[in-house]
């Protein structure tokens, strides 16, 4: 679980780890990102989906596809994970605390989430779930409840930890790019887990 940046070569550090670190005994599981679909426009996208061409993707999203080709040529699991938060840590904490209260993007642009203690459950789930299930497979783990950006902060006002602070200003245009829907069902059954908190909003409101 080491993130594409800070690597000169990604994909060939996971190759690497996998080649000297893991026996082939029990799972190698390697944890991604669902923003590796790209931009969409609200459409619905599952583990089957396609994911952008090498020569479209962006260079992050194009060192996450190598790393994942790169797990599973080993017979390793790929969970990509929706946009991850804690109550101080995620895009809401930047926005509302951190940041100079303008967001570039539009205010209906859909955001999928998880919370990290769902993230770290999914990934006990994975390796409960054994060889047989897992190996060279992708999953997608989200808490099946996307929202938005303005959907986002809306909701991280009703903490008593942001409790008074300015909704930010958002620049984009309504009419840019939304975004994708993340639909982990497949997932969720396949490792016999489901999230903790349901939804960014429910977590938000009791927090």
């Amino acid at each position: 679980c080491a993130p594409p940046s800070g690597f000169e070569d990604y994909p060939g550090s996971v190759a690497h780890v996998a080649d000297t670190l893991w026996s082939g005994d029990g799972l190698f599981l390697f944890t991604s990102s669902g923003g590796i679909y790209g931009p969409g426009d609200g459409e619905i996208v599952d583990e089957k989906s396609p994911i952008p061409d090498q020569n479209l993707a962006s260079p992050r999203s194009l060192r996450l596809i190598k790393a994942e080709n790169n797990v599973l040529d080993r017979k390793g699991g790929v969970l990509r994970l929706a946009g991850l938060y804690t109550l101080d840590r995620g895009a809401h904490n930047y926005w509302l605390e951190r940041g100079d209260g303008t967001i570039k993007g539009s205010r209906n642009g859909i955001i999928n989430l998880l919370h990290y203690d769902d993230a770290a459950g999914a990934c006990v789930a994975a390796l409960k779930a054994g060889k047989n299930v897992v190996d060279g497979k992708v999953f997608l783990i989200s808490d099946g409840n996307h929202t938005t950006r303005g959907g986002i902060c809306e909701s991280a006002l009703k903490s008593k930890r942001y409790h008074g602070m300015s909704m930010p200003t958002f620049e984009g245009a309504e009419s840019s790019l939304k975004g994708k829907i993340y639909d982990g069902n497949w997932s969720n059954k396949a490792l016999n887990w489901r999230p903790v908190h349901e939804s960014f909003d429910q977590f938000m409101e009791n927090s």
